[in-house]
Order: C-alpha cells, then sequence, then structure tokens
C-alpha cells in the first residue's frame, strides 16, 4: 500500500452561510444524496461546511484541483451508521483516480471537523 495523495482544506463557515441560501450555489457543489441528507441535519451550516471542505481537500489530494472535468458534485460525502465520513466512490471519481495514480484499486480515507467560525478536512488516498 503505498500513499498517493494527502489533502488538507478549512474553511470559514461564515462564508458557506451565505452561499447556501442560493440555490443555484447548493445545487452546483452538493449531490442529490447531499441535499436530501442535509434536511435532517440540526446545523446546516456546519453540515455543507465540512462538506465544502471535504470536497476540496480530495481535489489537493489527487494533486490537480478542479481540472480533468472533475466538478464539486462528483465528490460525494456521506456518512456511515455510526456517522463517520466517508466518500462515496462515484464513477467519475474512480475513473479520474485510475488514470493519475495509474492504479487499479484504491482507499480514500476522510476527516472532517467543525468549531464555530471554522470546518476542516483532511483526505488521504492510498493504493491497494
Amino acid at each position: 500500500m503505498k500513499i498517493l495523495g494527502i489533502g488538507v482544506d478549512i474553511i470559514q463557515n461564515n462564508r458557506i452561510k451565505s452561499s447556501i441560501k442560493n440555490h443555484k450555489f447548493r445545487n452546483r457543489i452538493y449531490s442529490i444524496n447531499e441535499l436530501k441528507l442535509s434536511i435532517s441535519s440540526k446545523n446546516k451550516i456546519e453540515y455543507f461546511s465540512k462538506r465544502f471542505a471535504a470536497k476540496e481537500a480530495f481535489a489537493k489530494a489527487l494533486g490537480t484541483g478542479f481540472r480533468n472535468d472533475l466538478n464539486f458534485k462528483d465528490i460525494e460525502i456521506m456518512n456511515d451508521k455510526f456517522g463517520k465520513p466517508y466518500y462515496s466512490k462515484t464513477k467519475k471519481m474512480t475513473q479520474i483516480i485510475r488514470k493519475e495514480f495509474k492504479v487499479k484499486n484504491f482507499n480514500c480515507f476522510l476527516s472532517i471537523s467543525d468549531e464555530k467560525e471554522y470546518s476542516t478536512a483532511f483526505t488521504i488516498i492510498q493504493s491497494i
């Protein structure tokens, strides 16, 4: 196993607070599943901020950012039954990682956290 990429991002929650009021922004950045799950979230600002940071951290771990036809919606963050966040391996994510790193199998690890003013995310992409 080899670490292929590491990415980290931090965002000021107030930046997302004003942006999520715009439906076009939400629909451009977040997947349908993420938008559905946001309904049950008690703190929408932190919910969306953490996911935004996780998407940015993933793009940084790739080393390319949002290029090669990668969009925010292509990166989907879900939670397991215990609340642990993870990247849902979308078809486009898988294609880009395989092409960029020339690997067949990989894992993506994600840790996200927030405080009153900031949300942060840390990502590792690892070959299997």
